[in-house]
């Protein structure tokens, strides 16, 4: 800095004459083919564009951060682990033969107990119950060769006249070996279990309840069943892990109502795995992976807790949803974790999302408990089990933000969200060399899980239009410029669970189809949304139809229209010019009632 004073520049001035270099840099949403309709910022408008169909409003709950389906250490890491497990190798060969030849005689000792035994439906014969000790003896030499070479137990197994349901928190395939060889239960299983090589046959002879999990009347089946075997003291106590699949044990989500609807007492159990290197939790961890870091471990620790009795209450008529909630507050108690409302179908989204190689799956997963119970409570008002006033008030109010949405509408949403590409935010780059200009494109990933404005519009092949902003700001609760998944997820089951959405798009149908020949061409569907959004071009409307032509086939009937508005209720919204007579007040909600 010698011999320069504050005032001379740090930076001596080029020749006016030499080349410069401009560089420019624009946001592709708000600066890239500017005049393109399909690359224009939405603003934040607040009107609701399903007023018509009798919406009052969005309400999106806040997200939470946890996630329950997260193993703490899904990969071998340091220094220590490496070398444990090198030294562990010829134990874990031992182990392995171990597991094997153990599994071999239970296998065969379970079907010499079943042979010829015809009717399933009654109690397991005495001598055939004892014959499975052979089993149960065997599979305590699983535990043992899975690391397990005591296990601690705490508080004492009720008698089966006491409780005869038995409920746990699942955290690993390590459970139901424990309580096979504990008490020899009667366990709820998904029927695809009976298929299993080995174990099919194992849990036959546990008189296993299956389970389709997505068939109503299999699981109203499974209750009977439920109620059946533990009403009856000839048949083993009836195990339940109620939250119905597998968490790190960290927190405890949402329970099923199956072991409570019966109305017996439930004896609550909690397991847990202390450990400090590796987390025995089946989450999102492969089986193999799980097995193979077990056999190549010290020891493996596991603890039972038998926790008191839960009994229904005598002194008032409690329904399921409160009994298993007290149940769940007990057991979460005992292990000192939070409750959240993550159910199996929060497990589906993280599966879809991870095979459709999203940076954080976590990031899809959205409380379904919240989102399904709805239908727990339309089955308790239809089948009487309570009168109570306060469950009609929580069914009506629009503050819950409860819809009945099952597990495989959320992933179809879910695949719909992902079509949007979320994350993806490219940046623009322009620069001036002379007389010569270059732009390029850079797509960056902010691994945020949130679709903007114009992937939006790609996705539903919308242009930029007023009605297309409101559609956007109805899901856009944060009116920050983009939505995530679960705005969306609400927003969609909101419309589509709305009391006069399936007449309205009955109704559609009906205006579309002028020809009346039960199908609707590409020009009756263009004229139709024209309507609503009168510069809609030829293209955009071919666009648009191929959505609702699902078929290919150049023609829409009645059935691919209500499916595809089914998939999209969203779209229900550009029908609205036919459906609500002009002049006629929004907010009139006999309106549309009227014309259907």
């Amino acid at each position: 800095m010698a011999g320069h004073d504050l005032k001379s520049p740090l930076l001596s001035s080029q020749p006016s004459n030499l080349p410069h270099l401009i560089l420019t840099v624009h946001d592709s949403d708000s600066s890239i083919q500017r005049s393109n309709n399909h690359n224009r910022t939405p603003n934040t408008s607040s009107r609701n564009p399903f007023e018509f169909i009798g919406s009052d409003g969005l309400f999106v709950p806040a997200p939470t951060t946890l996630d329950p389906f997260r193993n703490d250490t899904p990969n071998i890491e340091g220094l220590y682990e490496v070398i444990k497990i090198v030294i562990c190798l010829p134990i874990a060969i031992v182990r392995l033969v171990l597991f094997g030849v153990c599994l071999a005689i239970g296998y065969v000792a379970t079907k010499i107990a079943l042979l010829g035994w015809k009717d399933k439906h009654t109690p397991m014969p005495r001598w055939r119950s004892r014959l499975m000790w052979v089993t149960r003896g065997c599979t305590r030499c699983i535990l043992f060769s899975f690391g397990y070479h005591w296990i601690k137990r705490k508080g004492k197994l009720a008698p089966r006249e006491i409780a005869p349901i038995v409920v746990s928190n699942h955290v690993s395939y390590i459970d139901p070996i424990f309580y096979f060889f504990e008490f020899f239960p009667t366990i709820v299983a998904s029927e695809s279990h009976d298929a299993m090589p080995f174990v099919g046959t194992i849990i036959r002879a546990m008189q296993v309840i299956y389970v389709n999990r997505f068939s109503p009347s299999s699981r109203k089946h499974a209750v009977n069943e439920i109620k059946r075997k533990a009403s009856c003291g000839r048949f083993p106590r009836v195990l339940l892990f109620p939250e119905g699949t597998t968490t790190n044990g960290k927190v405890l989500i949402s329970f099923q109502l199956g072991a409570f609807v019966p109305g017996y007492a439930v004896q609550p159990v909690i397991v847990r795995y202390p450990h400090v290197h590796f987390d025995q939790s089946w989450g999102d961890v492969s089986l193999g992976m799980l097995m193979f870091r077990m056999f190549t471990q010290f020891h493996n620790f596991m603890e039972v807790e038998y926790l008191p009795i839960v009994s229904p209450l005598d002194n008032c008529k409690e329904n399921p949803s409160q009994f298993a909630k007290r149940t769940s507050h007990a057991i979460a108690s005992a292990l000192n974790v939070v409750q959240t409302n993550h159910s199996y179908g929060d497990l589906m989204l993280l599966v879809k999302a991870s095979e459709l190689k999203q940076a954080k799956p976590s990031s899809y997963m959205v409380e379904m408990a919240k989102v399904e119970s709805v239908s727990i409570l339309i089955q308790i008002l239809q089948n009487k089990l309570v009168k109570s006033p306060v469950i009609l008030i929580l069914k009506l109010s629009p503050q819950v933000g409860l819809f009945h949405i099952s597990g495989l509408e959320a992933v179809n949403f879910l695949e719909k969200f992902l079509s949007m590409n979320p994350d993806a935010s490219s940046l623009v780059f322009s620069f001036c060399n002379g007389e010569c200009q270059y732009m390029f494109q850079i797509t960056l990933s902010s691994h945020s899980g949130r679709v903007k404005f114009n992937d939006f519009l790609r996705a539903f092949r919308l242009r930029a239009c007023t009605l297309s902003e409101e559609l956007f700001g109805f899901l856009d609760a944060e009116k920050n410029g983009s939505i995530t998944f679960k705005q969306f997820l609400y927003g969609s089951a909101h419309v589509m669970k709305q009391p006069l959405f399936q007449q309205s798009c009955e109704l559609a149908f009906a205006q579309c189809d002028t020809s009346g020949c039960n199908q609707i061409s590409e020009q009756e569907l263009g004229d139709t949304i024209r309507l609503a959004i009168p510069d809609y071009d030829e293209d955009e409307i071919h666009e648009l139809f191929s959505i609702f032509d699902m078929g290919g086939g150049g023609s829409v009937s009645k059935d691919n229209f209500l499916s595809c508005l089914r998939l999209n209720p969203l779209l229900i919204a550009l029908f609205k010019p036919c459906l609500v007579p002009k002049g006629s007040s929004q907010v009139d909600q006999g309106i549309l009632e009227e014309i259907v």
